[in-house]
């Protein structure tokens, strides 16, 4: 029998034109890009196409639909609570994955997160995570849903046999300039979240200097396109636009991260806007798992099995599960990689932080060996910033701009320089804006 499918270059033709694709060119065209009939210049043309066209609401779905059915979609039918996640559109610093999976397991939701590597300026959370001595980001999809079983959460990375073609479209964004794209961001979330046989589904939309979407106005039409779209594919979804103009919490840096979020599970130190994020999301989380009657109720229930240690057992559950050490939790600085150099950043003179160029942070991270210029680069774990001051904190000779966790002396010297450029010291007061911006549901304003 002939094959009817369309050449992928008229089907790339046609988008770069501005045409309209219909759902069965774009089915075709994923099902080369996860066999690999598809070309990597292919694949690369055809993102850079829809990123200058675009996809109507339609084509969007078309899209998303295809890349989840392009490998084996997971159902949990045995459960005793909802099936649950979040995802977040990334940013610098942004390790609330880490906290948020294990607070919800322990109010009950069960939470398998399929969660990707740095895209771009901004860290992965499988990258924070490869930080762990043997912590298995990659296991197979019964050790997976066994560990969602057990821990209540399991936070790994796509397998082969979850939306493949994602796998793929993804590395090659990374590395082609179109990671901004709003189709192909909705497209690539959701594909992986429907595949996974979620219940409920909260965005973290991330807008500022620091984010894909730095315009408010964009990130509200990011957060609305996936709510419109999760939502006619019968996933309830919730989108959250939070703050990014500057770094969440205090860390950049994945091993640095994966010890902030161990200090916030146990209570050792809670950065006031990485707790109002990870809560906020929480709260979402479980008012759509029916756990709580609306989101400020499932705050409070998520307030509570923090403080009293329930979501820490549930991360260092999941960490022994999947791997890691039983005791990460007690003695964090034993098992976590360090820096060979770590050297404070002053400020040039005392002042109070007026802005931050929270991308250009992200680049030094980068820069220092913590992300990647090509996807099969190596990373360092060790390496980044910590003690990062926020917007409207005084910084002088006692108290710095941020630490600089390096390799060598040499790069030590380089991340200085970059965290001062991207900082901008002033001598007036300044107030940050609000960590939680708004909640968007994707219904018609």
């Amino acid at each position: 029998m002939p094959n009817h499918a369309p050449l992928p270059q008229e089907t790339i033709r046609a988008k770069r034109d501005g045409g309209r694709l219909p759902a069965e060119a774009i089915a075709a065209f994923v099902a080369g890009v996860s066999d690999g009939s598809i070309t990597e210049g292919q694949a690369a043309a055809f993102a850079m196409a829809v990123f200058f066209r675009g996809l109507d609401a339609d084509e969007r779905a078309a899209l998303t639909r295809a890349m989840a059915d392009s490998g084996r979609v997971l159902a949990w039918p045995d459960l005793p609570g909802p099936v649950l996640d979040k995802h977040s559109t990334g940013g610098v610093g942004d390790k609330v994955s880490l906290m948020l999976a294990p607070i919800v397991a322990a109010c009950g939701g069960y939470v398998p997160m399929i969660s990707g590597r740095g895209l771009g300026h901004t860290g992965g959370t499988l990258d924070k995570l490869d930080s762990i001595p043997g912590y298995d980001t990659a296991p197979d999809l019964a050790t997976f849903g066994r560990v969602v079983r057990s821990a209540g959460c399991a936070v790994i990375g796509q397998t082969d046999d979850l939306a493949p073609a994602d796998r793929r479209l993804y590395a090659i964004r990374d590395v082609t300039a179109t990671v901004e794209s709003i189709p192909l961001i909705v497209a690539s979330i959701l594909s992986k979240k429907l595949a996974a046989g979620l219940q409920g589904l909260v965005m973290d939309v991330k807008t500022g200097s620091g984010a894909f979407m730095a315009a408010l106005d964009d990130a509200r039409d990011l957060a609305d396109a996936i709510a419109e779209t999760a939502n006619r594919a019968g996933l309830p979804t919730v989108a959250l636009v939070t703050d990014m103009n500057q770094v969440l919490g205090r860390t950049a840096g994945n091993a640095l991260e994966v010890r902030e979020a161990i200090g916030f599970l146990t209570g050792e130190a809670r950065d006031r806007r990485l707790q109002e994020v990870t809560l906020a999301l929480a709260g979402e989380m479980l008012a759509l798992g029916r756990l709580a009657d609306d989101p400020a109720a499932g705050r409070t229930m998520a307030e509570a099995a923090l403080a009293d240690g329930r979501a820490a057992e549930r991360f260092a559950a999941m960490v022994a599960d999947l791997g890691g050490p039983a005791d990460l939790l007690e003695r964090p600085d034993d098992h976590l990689p360090r820096a060979a150099v770590v050297r404070p950043v002053p400020p040039a003179q005392p002042g109070i932080v007026a802005a931050v160029g929270t991308r250009a942070l992200g680049v030094a991270v980068i820069e220092l060996g913590g992300g990647r210029r090509r996807a099969a680069d190596p990373i360092d774990h060790a390496v980044g910033l910590d003690a990062v001051a926020g917007i409207g904190e005084p910084v002088d000779a006692d108290r710095p701009i941020a630490v600089v966790h390096a390799s060598s002396e040499a790069a030590a010297e380089r991340g200085a320089e970059a965290v001062r450029h991207a900082v901008t010291i002033g001598s007036d007061p300044v107030a940050a804006g609000p960590a939680v911006i708004e909640r968007r549901t994707g219904e018609a304003r």
